[in-house]
């Protein structure tokens, strides 16, 4: 995923929750689907930092040879210059580009 792409705000943005929840008619379910999305998309810039970040890993770790790396530097400024994941999935869910269904909503429809 590329995250410089995301139409996501870099700051916190109050947001209308009844205008959120009009999709699932719950405020709290829509604040679940908005925080699992927000897990998994944490997950996935963790995974991708510690990736890039193992490149620069050294076996032998000693006091004497850790020097700063200019490298490492600019791809730990560049994650921190990312918008938030909460911000990222909220921004998701308002374009209608997260996935979500309730299994206890669609097992209550088959019995009826």
């Amino acid at each position: 995923m590329d995250y410089k792409k995301t139409n996501a705000p870099l700051n916190t943005v109050t947001r209308d929750m009844m205008d959120l929840c009009k999709d699932t008619g719950n405020v709290y379910e829509t604040v679940c689907i908005i925080a699992k999305r927000a897990n998994q998309v944490a997950a996935e810039m963790k995974h991708d930092l510690d990736k890039k970040l193992q490149e620069f890993a050294s076996l032998n770790d000693n006091l004497e040879e850790i020097s700063e790396n200019r490298e490492q530097i600019e791809i730990s400024r560049y994650y921190e210059k990312l918008p938030k994941p909460t911000l990222i999935a909220a921004q998701e869910y308002v374009e209608g580009r997260v996935y979500y269904r309730n299994p206890a909503k669609e097992n209550m429809n088959l019995d009826d």
